[in-house]
């Protein structure tokens, strides 16, 4: 299931990101997005997730989303 598909307010474990681009795995890995973590979906605003990763919210469009395997 990718984060696209996860319901708000509920905590969930990211299991893969799938991307073909080191920057934007970097990027992730900065904002502590990576395997083992949990990621929760605050709300959905404007096709974007708003999500809680550690301590911060970060909004992320549908197409980062998809890359993320919960």
């Amino acid at each position: 299931m990718t984060l696209n598909e996860a319901c708000e307010g509920k905590e969930y474990i990211i299991r893969n990101i799938e991307t073909d681009d080191e920057e934007l795995d970097a990027f992730l890995f900065s904002l502590g997005c990576y395997s083992g973590e949990p990621i929760t979906v605050i709300s959905r605003r404007r096709g974007n997730c708003i999500v809680s990763i550690k301590d911060g919210r970060y909004s992320i469009d549908k197409q980062l989303a998809k890359a993320i395997q919960i």
